[in-house]
């Protein structure tokens, strides 16, 4: 590794975050830490993820609740010796290079990128939606194929406002987001907590019984409404502790601290809600026939669920609740949507730092701000109005993606464990040898249940970040010459597109074709044949370091091409009789996740960048060992391995 390449990961493992060029700076506390993550999750989801998951799995809606938790749980158990063990902001999506090198790390730091990207608009839309039921006249929203989503051009240009505030928010720094999220994070625990209070005042108990019983529309729908309609979605907020990790004080104690409350607190309110908000539903009050659980997105309280929940019982404490519900309807999402973007600037400063965008993205404002990745959030997130300007369109496509990025903990902790062994892990994970294969297959499955539709949008738009990779990170860092560069990447590009447009798959609902589009087999092996040529042009063109790279990239390459199969021939995919059933499906997707994970394991490797922070972590040991009271060398880090 040249001095330039040591240079772009400056900072230490456990001493200051303060970056050479005046980086980010280490500065939140465990109680802002664990504030963030918790106002993160408590934004639109709880606005609306009742309803929806009500209205995919019925009353047992609240078993998708539980499952998810524990699921999430799962996922969180690797990060939580990752996140103390290196602190980093932007941590997700940095992880990934320095495990499997810099490919797996270009697409999963564009997923995560566009999973964050998307919140901002999302608890936008969220807003607007309830201010917007309430307030008819303010004309925000319209109806389309039964949904309501924001008009045009004053609901989805009053969304570009609220972007805008976004952005000044997280421009003059986390410690101004920290201190003014503590209050806002506090309101936002008290109104779901009082809702739900307030809502079992009206709770009828037929409505869990009497229509069709408890799981009236089957047991795979509750598996299905934990990736597509909100619940994943609200609960992976957790993350914000390991994104703002770079930032915190006592990192090494403070962001498993954070990680773990903010998982905790959120799932035990959401669980209460929903089991709340279906004893309250009043179905005349809906415009519904008694029983229409999968009508509940169409019915009358589809744009404000729990204000009309409180509203329908004509108590005047009950509608006084409903008021400020109306201000919480603007404070929780807009609060989770600031900080989302911040987590979006941080992701852009990640791939700067790892040089897979320009180094300019790493540059801070005086507040100690990455001001270009911000920016360009802040316009990316505005275009997400366009094509889904509905929270119900866009839920699924967001949590699908995030949960994509979220493999990387059970495959990355295993191959740290055997690159860096001494470094210093203040959190041990025990039992990693069966806590990580557990946590990817969580993922794995969370990403089945999303269903065939989103699951072909999320990776097409995975994929089409390949040709930004080549046509900057590989010729910048001389793994190919220019020509081979733009050839390759304009080809993949435009071809991408075409297949993406002529096969009729994409940005569909329901899993249904566009008319005139391929037959899906042809469409299949079109897209697998493009991806896998991709990567095979590229280790044909690289030296050394890129061939390492593409061969540590191939189980990703697997997983995501194998589980777009499964998706389409199993329970949540296209077909009136699927060729893979309830649960079979599910447990040939458990085959592709077993295989990926052994796969990942052996493919990684370490890493240039692994190697500097082992480097500058034994130099800091050998530096505290010869000082006054020092550490001995053979105490300062815990065991490698359980």
């Amino acid at each position: 590794m040249s001095a330039t390449q040591t240079k772009t990961e400056p900072e230490p493992v456990t001493g200051s975050f303060e970056t050479a060029d005046g980086g980010l700076k280490r500065r939140l506390s465990l109680t802002q830490l664990l504030l963030l993550g918790v106002s993160a999750q408590i934004g639109s989801g709880w606005l609306f993820g009742v309803l929806a998951a009500a209205g995919v799995a019925g009353p047992a809606a609240i078993l998708s609740w539980i499952i998810a938790s524990v699921l999430v749980f799962l996922i969180a158990l690797t990060y939580l010796e990752l996140g103390a063990m290196l602190p980093r902001s932007g941590a997700i999506v940095r992880y990934t290079y320095l495990t499997h090198g810099s490919l797996s790390g270009w697409i999963i730091g564009w997923a995560y990128w566009l999973s964050v990207v998307s919140i901002p608009p999302i608890e936008a839309e969220a807003t607007l939606t309830y201010l917007g039921g309430r307030f008819p006249n303010l004309h925000l929203l319209t109806t389309v194929e039964g949904v309501q989503v924001l008009s045009w051009p004053t609901g989805i240009l009053a969304g570009f406002v609220l972007m805008v505030v976004f952005f000044a928010l997280n421009f003059f720094g986390a410690r101004f987001l920290a201190e003014s999220n503590r209050w806002v994070t506090i309101w936002k625990i008290a109104l779901p907590t009082l809702t739900f209070i307030f809502l079992f005042f009206i709770f009828k108990g037929t409505n869990f019984t009497t229509y069709d019983g408890f799981a009236p529309l089957g047991v795979p729908p509750i598996f299905h409404a934990i990736a597509t309609t909100g619940i994943i979605f609200s609960l992976l907020g957790f993350r914000q502790a390991l994104d703002y990790g770079g930032e915190a004080k006592n990192p090494q104690r403070n962001v498993p601290l954070a990680t773990i409350g903010s998982i905790a607190i959120p799932a035990v309110i959401y669980t209460l809600l929903q089991v709340a908000f279906i004893g309250a539903i009043n179905w005349k009050d809906m415009g519904l026939a008694p029983g229409s659980w999968d009508k509940l997105v169409q019915g009358g309280w589809a744009d404000g669920p729990l204000f009309h929940a409180l509203d329908s019982a004509n108590m005047a404490a009950l509608a006084a609740l409903g008021t400020f519900l109306l201000i919480d309807a603007a404070v929780s999402p807009l609060a989770t949507g600031w900080v989302y973007l911040g987590t979006g600037a941080r992701t852009g400063y990640g791939l700067g730092v790892h040089r897979n965008i320009p180094k300019v993205f790493t540059s801070n404002n005086r507040f100690g701000i990455p001001w270009l990745p911000l920016l360009v959030s802040t316009v990316v997130g505005c275009v997400f109005f366009v094509p889904a300007p509905s929270w119900y369109q866009l839920v699924g496509f967001i949590s699908s993606a995030a949960v994509l990025t979220y493999i990387m903990g059970g495959a990355g902790l295993p191959v740290l464990r055997r690159t860096a062994p001494n470094l210093k892990r203040p959190f041990l994970l025990k039992g990693f040898k069966f806590w990580s294969p557990v946590s990817f297959l969580a993922a794995v499955l969370i990403l089945y249940w999303s269903g065939f539709s989103t699951l072909t949008n999320v990776i097409t738009a995975t994929f089409i970040g390949l040709p930004f990779f080549t046509a900057y990170y590989a010729w910048k860092m001389k793994w190919m010459n220019a020509v081979s560069s733009i050839v390759i990447s304009v080809v993949f590009f435009v071809a991408w597109i075409w297949v993406a447009t002529a096969g009729g798959w994409v940005l569909t609902t329901g899993g249904q074709q566009r008319e005139g589009g391929w037959p899906f087999p042809v469409y299949y092996i079109a897209f697998c044949v493009l991806v896998i040529a991709f990567c095979a042009a590229v280790w044909a063109t690289t030296g050394k370091e890129g061939k390492r790279a593409v061969s540590a990239n191939w189980w990703l390459i697997w997983l995501l091409l194998a589980s777009m199969l499964v998706g389409y021939l199993g329970e949540y995919g296209p077909m009136e009789h699927p060729a893979l059933g309830f649960p079979w499906g599910m447990g040939v997707e458990v085959l592709v996740g077993i295989v990926a994970y052994v796969w990942a394991i052996r493919s990684g490797y370490a890493t240039d960048e692994i190697k500097d922070i082992v480097a500058t972590s034994d130099a800091a040991t050998a530096a505290t060992a010869v000082q006054p009271g020092g550490t001995p060398p053979a105490a300062a880090g815990r065991p490698a391995a359980s």
